[in-house]
């Protein structure tokens, strides 16, 4: 006999719940007693509240840095060109090097650097003229002149760098920081990825939630508008008032809270009806975010007047508008890979990021933020020392470009908790490999986490009967760069 009112929903069944209902079930019900209830879990860590997983929460241990910038140079600038003067170039300009290069193509003699180094600031550290303004801050800045990756490909040195493993999809630095912090402004997404012009190599993996609840994956801005209905489709809804769109959503979370109650825990529901409600609350919060006419006339011709200033600008607001993770991307039309004419390359892509990194610096800084603001430059990987020989479609059949390398290459962090004028590492006398005090991406992962107060052996996530970390097995922590 019914104790309840019949309900129409209990007279559909998914295949699941037939089979499971048809004698099948009894199975499922023994062998889940025998293996134990986290078997197929997918359990996030004890700090997260499942009912609002971008609650703020505290590290493993006090912090130094409480938001981040990364700033991807896509397509891997040149340390040689940049912030890893070699001399020894020069010198040896248009003969061989005596060194064996394993190159990813065929290369020639050596090439020296087209552009000037010389010391900035107390800390003297040497700069090329491509980045001057960078230059002005370089006293708090932290130059990593030993970066080395797996291969010299793009495809797998970008999952490597924003995601810690080359092959697999696995959650990005952005998601496992989200993951672990959560954000301090419920209206607007905890980790956001800018990128004008369409997506890059990789696409939407680069900024992925991979096996992590879906409300950590970055949110795609394409930078390439300025307009907010552009930048941010379908940010408003012509045809229903707030209070109308609020009575809708209460309907389909009613009928998404029924859905998922007679369910096991469903990850791609749960982010559903997460971003549904995240959706609705960033109408008002987002195109103020955005809204760059808003500062003064001189902040906004410091930055500049071009999609990285207003990118940067941007990614400066929604940091002071409680957004943990913002990565903004540089160079995707036309990337730092320059395989052939790399004087011109790099010369128009550092004058395009030059001012507004150099503002965005100075910016923090004035404003008290950059002591707890981690801002992170580099690309996926370096380039070779030695010029790249005309090959089959690599390049244009000119003699005046790098070809990718892997085994050594400059990135750079500021703010947030890290030495200040401070070099750390060092290529051979080429430039070509890290030879003194390496720094694998793992490493730089371990570090970035620690600046965040967190052990990165112990922020986890089990999936699939297994704890999954952002350094997967590998990492450890590069202390010489923490103040």
């Amino acid at each position: 006999m019914s104790h309840h009112a019949p309900r129409l929903e209990d007279h559909f069944l998914t295949r699941r719940d037939f089979l499971q209902r048809c004698g099948i079930g009894f199975g499922a019900l023994g062998f889940a007693a025998l293996a134990g209830p986290q078997l197929f879990a997918e359990t996030a860590s004890p700090g997260v509240n499942l009912d609002n997983p971008l609650a703020p929460r505290a590290p493993h241990f006090p912090a130094k840095a409480k938001r981040v910038i990364h700033i991807f140079a896509n397509g891997g600038p040149s340390q040689v060109d940049t912030f890893d003067p070699k001399p020894a170039l020069t010198k040896w300009h248009g003969k061989p090097l005596p060194l064996d290069l394993k190159t990813e193509r065929k290369t020639g003699a050596a090439y020296k650097s087209p552009f000037e180094f010389k010391p900035y600031g107390q800390s003297g550290i040497e700069v090329s003229d491509l980045f001057p303004h960078v230059a002005e801050s370089i006293d708090d800045i932290a130059v990593i002149r030993s970066m080395h990756a797996d291969v010299p490909n793009h495809e797998p040195s970008l999952m490597l760098m924003n995601c810690g493993d080359a092959r697999l999809p696995r959650p990005a630095l952005g998601s496992w920081v989200t993951y672990g912090l959560g954000s301090e402004n419920q209206n607007l997404p905890g980790f956001i990825a800018m990128c004008p012009g369409g997506y890059p190599i990789q696409e939407s993996q680069n900024w992925q939630s991979g096996f992590l609840p879906g409300i950590y994956q970055g949110n795609y801005i394409n930078t390439a508008f300025t307009d907010i209905d552009r930048l941010i489709e379908h940010i408003r809804n012509p045809s229903a008032t707030p209070k109308e769109q609020r009575a809708q959503l209460d309907l389909l979370q009613q009928l998404n809270a029924r859905h998922a109650a007679k369910r096991q825990h469903e990850a791609q529901l749960d982010a559903r009806i997460q971003s549904y409600e995240l959706a609705y609350r960033m109408q008002l919060e987002a195109t103020d975010a955005f809204a760059i006419a808003k500062e003064t006339a001189s902040t906004r011709a410091a930055y500049g007047d071009t999609t990285q200033g207003r990118q940067l600008l941007t990614a400066r607001r929604l940091l002071e508008k409680g957004v943990r993770f913002v990565q903004v991307w540089h160079g995707d039309g036309q990337p730092w890979d320059a395989h052939d004419d790399i004087e011109e390359n790099h010369r128009r892509l550092a004058r395009e990021s030059d001012q507004a990194i150099g503002a965005l610096l100075k910016d923090l800084k004035q404003r008290g933020m950059l002591d707890d603001t981690l801002v992170i430059w580099g690309g996926e990987f370096g380039r070779t020392p030695v010029v790249e020989l005309p090959t089959a479609g690599a390049n244009a059949g000119k003699v005046n470009g790098r070809d990718h390398n892997h085994y050594g290459f400059t990135m750079w962090m500021a703010g947030g908790g890290v030495k200040r004028g401070y070099v750390h590492g060092a290529t051979d006398e080429f430039g070509f490999k890290a030879v003194e005090k390496p720094v694998h991406v793992h490493d730089l992962h371990a570090t970035i986490l620690a600046l965040l107060g967190f052990d990165h052996e112990k922020l986890t996530y089990r999936h699939a009967g297994r704890d999954f970390r952002l350094t997967d097995v590998h990492g450890k922590v590069v202390k010489e760069l923490i103040a």
